[in-house]
């Protein structure tokens, strides 16, 4: 295997990106009254609407050109594949030759709504976008669904679909996966630096939205879905079946910590500073940075609460009109292979959506295959649940709702 940093001694700037951009700026999303927006770290994001047709339109394919074109165009998020010493990325250098397709790869997509705001008026014209596939989070995958904006996959073109770890094959906003195939997955819960709490243990959203000892030193995601679903959780609410009024229920409860004090801000990933520092005991956050910020501080404390917490993925998708649609199917296939995706675990530490690649890094590099962040127990991925698809309607709601919060 060529040389790379070890994914357990890797700095905060590898945690910088996060693959989990979070919500921010409630001007546009209230002004235009859209859906909201999931912006990066120190940036606005642009909200953009998702329309309101109850039925999706028939998404319009072009001729795909795979067989007199050796060539797919990807885009994903920064820093999320494996990395060489050369800066190159090993895996898509062995499709290239296993194949002959060559892969154009750009890390272009730095937000679900910035990237919508790009492509949304090519497929609404039926144009190509340029790109033959990309990695989209849940919620953007049910919104693109909604719109007639990808295509079906192709089963044939794609063995490996076999290789699908069961817990992801029948997600609510994509039945059978027709349409998306995971990229990488993780999960939110809590994270605390114990010499900032006192060598307090923080377990469960209960404790860190009302202890005292806490308080002003707590910080939420600005991802709806993450914050307000670990405590739709603890309320005994399941995230495939929340209603308007339980969502409000739960909004009721965040605002009166932060009334109380209780919560300093609502941060996208740059908490891990903060965190890191002691300057925030406890907070909401991602494992796959967890994972990365232990390497430089083995101290911090991460839960996974009781009650269950959100999944969230990344997923392939095939947007109509693309070019390669046959070989942005045989790059799908090529990463489901185990042995190729345990190269992209091994570096980037978020949960495989593919069976198999434990098996391999028990042998290869044990601390990965043991790190239950990476690799989870069935036990631990019973409770985990993944927030179910919103209508456009519910989601303008329900973000004005959390964006009261967060603004207010």
């Amino acid at each position: 295997m060529p040389e790379r940093p070890d994914p357990l001694l890797t700095s905060f700037a590898r945690a910088a990106i996060s693959r989990r951009s979070a919500l921010t700026g409630l001007a546009g999303v209230a002004a235009a009254g859209l859906l909201s927006a999931c912006g990066s770290p120190g940036r606005n994001a642009t909200a953009s609407g998702s329309g309101s047709a109850s039925a999706s339109p028939t998404p319009r394919e072009a001729t795909d050109l795979s067989d007199s074109e050796k060539v797919v165009n990807w885009s994903n998020w920064p820093e999320y594949i494996d990395i060489g010493a050369k800066g190159n990325h090993p895996s898509i250098d062995a499709f290239t030759k296993q194949t002959g397709i060559t892969v154009n790869y750009s890390e272009d997509y730095n937000d679900n709504d910035e990237f919508f705001a790009k492509v949304r008026p090519l497929l609404e014209a039926g144009q190509d976008t340029g790109r033959d596939t990309w990695v989209s989070t849940d919620w953007m995958v049910a919104r693109l669904i909604r719109l007639g904006y990808v295509l079906p996959l192709n089963q044939a073109n794609i063995p490996n679909f076999a290789n699908l770890e069961p817990t992801l094959s029948n997600v609510e906003f994509d039945p059978g996966r027709t349409y998306s195939l995971p990229w990488q997955s993780g999960f939110t819960g809590i994270a605390y630096n114990p010499k900032a709490t006192g060598g307090k243990q923080v377990t469960s959203m209960d404790q860190l939205l009302h202890d005292t000892s806490l308080k002003g030193k707590v910080t939420l995601l600005t991802e709806m879905r993450d914050t307000v679903g670990l405590v739709l959780l603890e309320q005994g609410v399941s995230l495939d079946s929340v209603t308007a009024d339980q969502f409000s229920a739960a909004i009721d409860v965040i605002q009166a910590a932060k009334d109380a004090g209780q919560i300093k801000g609502f941060t996208g990933n740059e908490y891990t500073k903060p965190l890191a520092s002691g300057d925030t005991a406890a907070c909401v956050a991602w494992t796959g940075d967890v994972v990365q910020l232990r390497a430089d501080n083995p101290s911090l404390g991460y839960t996974l609460p009781e009650k269950g917490f959100p999944m969230f993925s990344d997923n392939f998708v095939i947007p109509a009109m693309a070019q390669h649609k046959t070989n942005a199917e045989k790059l799908i296939n090529y990463y489901y292979d185990p042995a190729v995706m345990a190269l992209v675990t091994e570096y980037v530490n978020y949960i495989s959506p593919v069976a198999g690649v434990k098996d391999i890094l028990v042998k290869k590099d044990p601390g990965t295959a043991n790190n239950q962040l990476i690799f989870p127990s069935e036990e631990t991925l019973a409770r985990a649940q993944v927030f179910r698809s919103l209508s456009a309607e519910e989601e303008t709601s329900f973000n004005r709702l959390f964006q009261s919060v967060v603004t207010g």
